[in-house]
C-alpha cells in the first residue's frame, strides 16, 4: 500500500485524511473502515483532489453511495481539499477473512443493547461559551426530529449545567437492571420518541452543585454510552458543555462517528470562542456538520423583529471554518417559555417562527446533511458468517476445555 504525502504544507497529510476516515462506520460489520482495512491508498494532489482507494467484500456492494458519501463529507471537511475521488477495489479472500475476524470481536464486545448503535447518527451540539441557547437548540432539534417519526436519543453531557431534564419536561430517577440504565422515554406526536438521559435523573435536586473534575466527568459521559439501554436509535443528540475540555475529547475517542453542529449567535464575540471548538472538532477528525446561529433576531408578537445581538456572527463564523450557515433561529417568548414548561417549540408551537426554524434544521438535517443509516446488503452475508463463525468457536472452545477451566 502506497500513501503520497501533500507536496505543499497548506494541505492535509495522509494520516489527517486516515483519522477522518476513522469515523466512516461500516454499518453492517460494525467498526469503521479503517480498522476494518478497507482503506487503501490516499493520494493527495497539489490543487486539493483526494484520491481514496477503498476495498469492498464484493465490488457491487448497494452501499457504494452510501459510503462514498460519508468519505467525501469527511475529508472535504478538511481544510484545502477541494474534491474527493473514491476508487474501488475487491477485497481478496485473506482481507475478507481478516475483516471476519474482526467482525467476530465486535460481535462480542459491543452488544446494540447496551451502547449506541453504529448505525445511529450521532450529532453533538457544541458552543464556545455558555448563553448561546445551545440546550435549547439541542431539544428543539430533538423534538424536531421525533416529530418526523424517528427514535431519537438525548444526552445531557453537560454534567455540571444539565438542563434537558426540566426544558423536556422529564423528571424522576433513573432506573435499570442487570447492570444497564434504562433512558427516561418520551412519545412525541408524529410517531417518533425520545430517550433521554441525564445526569440531572440522577442527582437529588436540580440546585445540586457537581464538584467533579474532568477525567471524572469524561467518565461519566463514558458510562452513559456503554452502561445505558439506548436500544435501536436513528439519532443520538449530545448536548455538550461549552467549550474544548475533557469530555469533547472523550467523546471523539468513544464515537468516531459523531458530527458536531456549532452554536454561536450574531454577537462578534461569541463567534470567535466558537472557532476554536470548530478547530478542536477537526483535530479529533470530527466533521462539523454547520454553524446554527441562534437568537439571530428578536420576534415580537405582533411579528415586528428586532437584532438585538447586530448581524452577522453566524455567517462570519460560517465562512471562517468553511462549514455550512444551516439554520437561523429567532428569539420569541415562546422559547423561553417551553423551557421552563418541559414543553419546546418546536412541539408546542411548530409553525412559529423559532418553531418553524427548528423544523426546518430538522428536515435539512434528514434530508442534506446527515440522513438516517439505510442498511443494504454488501457485508450481510458475511456478518452473518462472522457470528456464526463465532458461536461455533465458542462451541469448540467449551467442548475442548479442560474441566474445571474458566471460560
Amino acid at each position: 500500500m502506497t500513501d503520497i504525502d501533500p507536496p505543499t504544507a497548506d494541505l492535509p497529510s495522509v494520516e489527517d485524511i486516515r483519522g477522518m476516515l476513522g469515523g466512516v462506520m461500516d454499518p453492517e460489520l460494525k467498526a469503521s473502515i479503517v480498522d476494518l482495512g478497507m482503506v487503501h491508498d490516499i493520494a493527495i494532489a497539489a490543487d486539493g483532489v483526494a484520491t481514496i482507494h477503498i476495498a469492498l467484500t464484493t465490488l457491487g456492494c448497494p452501499l457504494q453511495a452510501e459510503i462514498r458519501r460519508e468519505i467525501a463529507s469527511k475529508v472535504t471537511s478538511l481544510p484545502g481539499i477541494t474534491d474527493v475521488k473514491v476508487r474501488w477495489v475487491e477485497m481478496t479472500q485473506e482481507q475478507k477473512s481478516a475483516a471476519m475476524q474482526r467482525a467476530r470481536m465486535n460481535a462480542r464486545e459491543n452488544a446494540p443493547d447496551t451502547m449506541i448503535p453504529i448505525t445511529t447518527r450521532v450529532l453533538a451540539v457544541s458552543s464556545g461559551k455558555g448563553g448561546v441557547g445551545k440546550s435549547s437548540v439541542s431539544v428543539n432539534l430533538a423534538a424536531a426530529l421525533a416529530a418526523r417519526g424517528l427514535r431519537v436519543g438525548v444526552l445531557d453531557a453537560d454534567i455540571w449545567g444539565f438542563s434537558v431534564p426540566r426544558m423536556l419536561g422529564v423528571e424522576g430517577r433513573l432506573s435499570g437492571e442487570n447492570g444497564k440504565i434504562t433512558p427516561h422515554h418520551r412519545e412525541i406526536e408524529g410517531g417518533g420518541s425520545l430517550e433521554i438521559v441525564s445526569m440531572g435523573f440522577l442527582v437529588e435536586d436540580e440546585s445540586t452543585a457537581l464538584m467533579w473534575r474532568g477525567l471524572i466527568l469524561t467518565k461519566a459521559v463514558e458510562q452513559f454510552l456503554t452502561d445505558v439501554r439506548w436500544g435501536e436509535l436513528d439519532y443520538l443528540i449530545v448536548d455538550m458543555p461549552p467549550g474544548t475540555g475533557d469530555v469533547q475529547m472523550g467523546l471523539a475517542r468513544l464515537l468516531p462517528q459523531a458530527e458536531m453542529l456549532v452554536i454561536t449567535t450574531p454577537a462578534r464575540n461569541a463567534q470567535k470562542v466558537a472557532t476554536r471548538v470548530a478547530d478542536m472538532a477537526r483535530r479529533s477528525y470530527m466533521r462539523v456538520v454547520g454553524v446554527v446561529e441562534n437568537m439571530s433576531e428578536f420576534v415580537a408578537p405582533d411579528g415586528q423583529r428586532f437584532a438585538l445581538f447586530g448581524r452577522g456572527g453566524g455567517a462570519a463564523l460560517a465562512a471562517e471554518i468553511d462549514a455550512p450557515l444551516v439554520a437561523s433561529i429567532p428569539l420569541e417568548p415562546e422559547v423561553s417559555e417551553g423551557g421552563d414548561t418541559g414543553q419546546p417549540v418546536a412541539l408546542s408551537a411548530p409553525e412559529s417562527p423559532a418553531g418553524a426554524a427548528f423544523h426546518a434544521l430538522a428536515r435539512r438535517i434528514v434530508e442534506e446533511l446527515l440522513p438516517p443509516v439505510e442498511m443494504a446488503g454488501c457485508t450481510a452475508r458475511i456478518f452473518e458468517l462472522a457470528t456464526a463463525n463465532l458461536a461455533t468457536l465458542d462451541a469448540s472452545i467449551s467442548a475442548h476445555a479442560p474441566k474445571g477451566a474458566d471460560g
